[in-house]
């Protein structure tokens, strides 16, 4: 018997077709595989801010990126059986809906410091990846979730130096007397720094009721906010001040 090389390679060819179809079919392996899948890939993401001791940590990311999972399969059942719908109406409600539980995530601290974004962010994103997946669309989860998760913990060292570097500076300011938001004002000035921004609050010390203020300043040069602090807290009259 005379074997065709050709007729081999399209019958490995069909097969590897078919396989590569039943993988990206929905039935009750490749349910199983993408559920797996996103509660490892939404699992990577909060094993980070798990770490840091964010408000959404490890099961969060995971319970979110396994849900949006759930919905775009569920998505496309629906078309599957029915035959008829938008595959991608649900997933549209996924996008938009899961800002909500991001929004828990924010909040402002008594200096108003915004915390929270990029935990927020992350969910968003957990969900994006938790919709690929959900669909079949593997090498775009996965590849989505190793930048996002660079993003979140390889990153976040960069960024810090980066905006302690910057030549905007927000401070929060604690005066022992109000005559002495004046001559800070004037220490200021002195050394070319520029006051972009000014609001006065109460003092937030437990021991007394003081005079404070918030301090948006532009620097004149880029230079290590640390050795800003330090000068700044020379001036006369501070008794407490903080980057915020």
């Amino acid at each position: 018997m005379i074997m065709n090389p050709l007729l081999g390679e399209c019958n490995l060819w069909k097969g590897g077709n078919v396989l590569l179809e039943e993988i990206l079919s929905l039935n009750i392996v490749t349910t199983i595989i993408r559920l797996v899948l996103a509660l490892l890939c939404g699992g990577i993401l909060g094993f980070e801010r798990g770490r840091k001791k964010r408000p959404a940590g490890f099961r969060t990311y995971m319970l979110v990126c396994v849900g949006a999972a759930l919905v775009m399969m569920t998505n496309e059942y629906i078309c599957d059986k029915y035959n008829t719908g938008d595959p991608a109406r649900m997933a549209a409600q996924v996008i938009s809906g899961i800002g909500f539980l991001g929004a828990g995530t924010i909040i402002v601290t008594g200096h108003n410091r915004v915390k929270g974004l990029t935990t927020a962010a992350g969910l968003w994103a957990a969900a994006c990846i938790g919709l690929a997946i959900g669909i079949g669309y593997y090498s775009g989860a996965l590849i989505g979730c190793l930048l996002i998760f660079v993003a979140m913990a390889a990153l976040h060292n960069v960024d810090e130096r980066v905006m302690a570097a910057t030549k905007v500076l927000n401070i929060y300011v604690e005066f022992e007397r109000i005559s002495n938001i004046g001559k800070f004002i004037e220490y200021i000035k002195e050394r070319d720094m520029k006051v972009s921004d000014f609001e006065i609050t109460r003092s937030n010390s437990v021991d007394d009721v003081g005079i404070a203020a918030f301090i948006s300043l532009r620097l004149p040069k880029k230079q290590p906010h640390t050795t800003i602090m330090t000068i700044l807290n020379a001036a006369e009259g501070v008794k407490f001040i903080e980057e915020v």
